[in-house]
């Protein structure tokens, strides 16, 4: 049986119409099918590939430390040189008191521990969250996602959650004394990349300092750079009391962390010790794949290139039906007037070679958030493509 076969007989199925694209090697912004075709990736394995498929310095560090060790111990009991190595770097790129980081392998599981940080170290039964926020897919994440039609079939699910709107300035009223946490999203993104106001962001940072409330932030998608600095909420002058990150934070390889301030996370240390444990999260191999993709990010300069690539994206993506784009630097959103003008549109550009997709959450919009190592003359090349998946329907060649 060829690939394809095994796939659909033996890997289970999260759809009935997955898109069935085989690729044997990916480099760079592009992967490549087995029989040459080369696919220019745009939206980044969903916003893992910020420092693009393969990054030699990834390559590098991840045969470095195979040649050492792998595995040793669950989390947080040997000293392994690339954990602690991982964990400065991070604290390096925030500001005090975000000085502790635990690790572990996904965005979920992020959430997930970020989530029980906030109960424990509160004491509080309340989590807020926002309407059409996407946090993973489980349990206690699908808990604070915030689209019932994911939600229903899971039901019963964590008591105590509650649901507010994104940069609905009344809705912070709703926060109160016994909320142990707000989580959000800094940027939405499986609502089609929206972006609340500062002065939201900075109101809802007070209201938790009043209520004694731990405002958690969600960079899974919009952090190592992607909207054009390294954390998001450095755009809306707030700090959060915990951030959670992954994706673009390995470099094609899986981790994820939450951080907060010491005090905090020693709440996992007693009553009960072992308060948050894991296996295999700041697996050796994907700490150094990490640190490697901070620090291209940095040497290679790549954020401060992030708002002159968006604003070209934005330039040449000009059409009578895309009806507006939203953006956050390279997180970027393109609407168009439904899905079923989006889908073909899609589906075209996929047959040419430029991979884009949609939102959760937000069907009518074209997801581009490609690797921030794309070049102008690639940008140049994507906008012709997909400029020209739209006027197919028009100009069949």
């Amino acid at each position: 049986m060829n690939s394809r076969q095994l796939f659909l007989q033996n890997l289970a199925q999260t759809t009935d119409f997955p898109l069935l694209i085989e690729i044997e090697k990916a480099e760079g912004i592009y992967m490549y099918g087995p029989d040459g075709k080369r696919y220019m990736d745009l939206i980044s394995g969903i916003g893992v590939s910020n420092i693009g498929h393969r990054h030699p310095k990834v390559i590098e560090a991840t045969k470095d430390q195979l040649d050492k060790y792998m595995h040793l111990m669950v989390y947080g009991e040997y000293v392994q040189t690339p954990q602690s190595q991982l964990a400065k770097a991070l604290c390096d790129t925030l500001p005090e008191p975000l000085d502790n980081v635990y690790l572990v392998n996904s965005g979920s599981e992020a959430i997930e521990g970020a989530l029980k940080l906030a109960k424990r170290y509160t004491g509080k039964p309340k989590i807020m969250s926002c309407i059409n926020a996407y946090h993973g897919s489980s349990q206690g994440a699908l808990s604070v996602g915030g689209n019932e039609i994911f939600k229903r079939a899971y039901r019963p699910l964590l008591p105590g959650v509650e649901h507010i709107v994104y940069g609905g300035f009344a809705d912070l009223e709703k926060i109160d004394r016994q909320t142990a946490a707000v989580v959000i999203e800094t940027v939405q993104g499986e609502a089609g990349v929206k972006v609340a106001c500062t002065n939201y962001f900075q109101a809802l940072r007070r209201k938790c300092d009043e209520t004694g409330t731990l405002l958690i932030c969600d960079e899974i998608q919009a952090g190592f750079g992607r909207t054009g600095k390294f954390w998001a909420f450095e755009h809306f002058g707030i700090v959060p009391d915990i951030l959670c990150c992954a994706k673009g934070m390995g470099g094609g390889m899986p981790i994820g962390a939450f951080i907060s301030r010491k005090d905090v996370m020693q709440a996992f240390a007693n009553n009960p010790i072992l308060g948050h444990i894991t296996t295999f999260g700041g697996h050796p191999v994907s700490c150094a794949a990490s640190l490697a993709t901070i620090q291209v990010l940095q040497e290679e300069n790549l954020i401060a290139q992030v708002e002159r690539k968006a604003n070209l994206f934005k330039q040449l993506l000009i059409h009578p039906k895309i009806k507006r784009i939203r953006n956050q630097g390279l997180m970027m959103a393109v609407e168009f007037e439904s899905f079923d003008v989006l889908k073909p549109i899609i589906d075209r550009a996929i047959s040419w070679g430029v991979i884009t997709d949609w939102f959760l959450f937000c069907d009518d919009a074209m997801r581009i958030a490609p690797p921030l190592i794309i070049t102008e003359s690639q940008i140049r090349e994507a906008c012709e493509i997909i400029l020209r998946a739209i006027e197919e329907p028009l100009n069949p060649s």
